[in-house]
């Protein structure tokens, strides 16, 4: 792409790169709040340093070193950010402990439209990359290792590349993926999952049953469509809750509440997902409760994360404050 000096013209350069550094950035943060902050930051200093852009390296890969620059200033430790799975044992769901941690402890959900672009194949390979999994295990690495695996095999930059963004030699980017790959192994790699064909009728039909189940409360109906193991993580609480028998009591209980809900599509982190709905304590319609994601393995449910933050995540994805009583069931 040809650069300008003409300094109105600036904008719709770096404009296009927004959403790719977005994805970039929540990759190596966990947040979609800080991602758009870091690249809010970004196009700020590319937008007062453009003077001094020569055109010595490709504009994508300049604004990718200043994203890289921020989020690691951003995120100089290891482990920032997690799913309650990742951090203890699984909790009781009859003697449930629902101490809860500040919203930073938590890697959170974002909207597909703000970090997946490109024709259907691309769209396709983004979701992968954004599964929630993955970047809470992304978040066990040292920030440097973390922007080398990202660019080395999410965007597929070769090492020479990588090296000149992170102005290194290439052995050291070797060597930091090397430790990279080795620090996920330790930790049991990146858990699989059935990749998300939001086309594919059998999913389609899982998650129609999901839905039926989840809106009818009725307990043994959602048992049926989950993995022996299956996991529910519930952010801000530190407690999770794995395993069919389990998930029954926890419904049967704590979670009761849960009873009356209503359930509404998104897309999040190239995964199923649904804004839940609860019953308004004043009798009037139903108010949000939480962004749930699944994953789906062997063609049953495998895990659920019910983010809870409800005050940033709804209008994140433009969800209404109300659903208004007699919405659909």
């Amino acid at each position: 792409m040809a650069v300008t000096r003409d300094r109105d013209d600036i904008a719709g350069q770096l404009d296009p790169y927004r959403r790719e550094l977005t994805a970039y950035c929540y990759r190596m943060l966990g947040s979609a709040f800080e991602a758009e902050d870091a690249v809010q930051e970004t196009m700020v200093r590319a937008w007062s340093w453009f003077e001094g852009f020569e055109g010595r390296s490709a504009l994508r890969t300049w604004l990718y070193r200043i994203a890289t620059n921020v989020c690691l200033d951003m995120a100089p430790a290891p482990q920032r950010r997690a799913r309650p799975m990742d951090l203890s044992s699984p909790g009781s769901a009859t003697a449930p402990d629902l101490a809860r941690l500040e919203e930073n402890v938590w890697v959170g959900p974002v909207p597909d439209e703000r970090v997946l672009f490109g024709d259907p194949a691309e769209v396709a390979v983004g979701r992968e990359t954004i599964r929630l999994a993955l970047v809470s295990a992304l978040q066990r690495l040292p920030a440097r290792q973390r922007a080398v695996l990202i660019l080395r095999e999410v965007l597929a930059w070769s090492a020479a590349e990588t090296a000149d963004l992170l102005e290194t030699s290439v052995a050291s980017v070797n060597s930091a993926l090397q430790r990279a790959r080795a620090t996920l192994a330790d930790h049991g790699g990146v858990p699989s999952s059935d990749t998300y064909l939001p086309l594919d009728e059998t999913q389609r039909a899982l998650l129609a049953r999901y839905v039926r189940a989840f809106e009818d409360f009725d307990i043994q109906g959602l048992q049926s469509l989950l993995h022996e193991d299956a996991v529910l993580n519930m952010p801000p609480y530190q407690m999770w809750v794995r395993g069919v028998v389990e998930l029954g009591a926890w419904w049967q209980g704590a979670g009761c509440g849960c009873r009356g809900s209503r359930l509404l599509p998104v897309e999040a982190n190239g995964t199923p997902a649904f804004a839940q709905y609860r019953p308004a304590e004043d009798g009037d319609g139903w108010t949000p409760w939480g962004i749930t994601l699944l994953e789906i393995t062997d063609g049953r449910i495998s895990a659920m994360t019910n983010h809870m933050d409800t005050e940033r995540l709804f209008p994140l994805w433009g969800l209404p404050p109300r659903l208004p009583a007699g919405h659909p069931a």
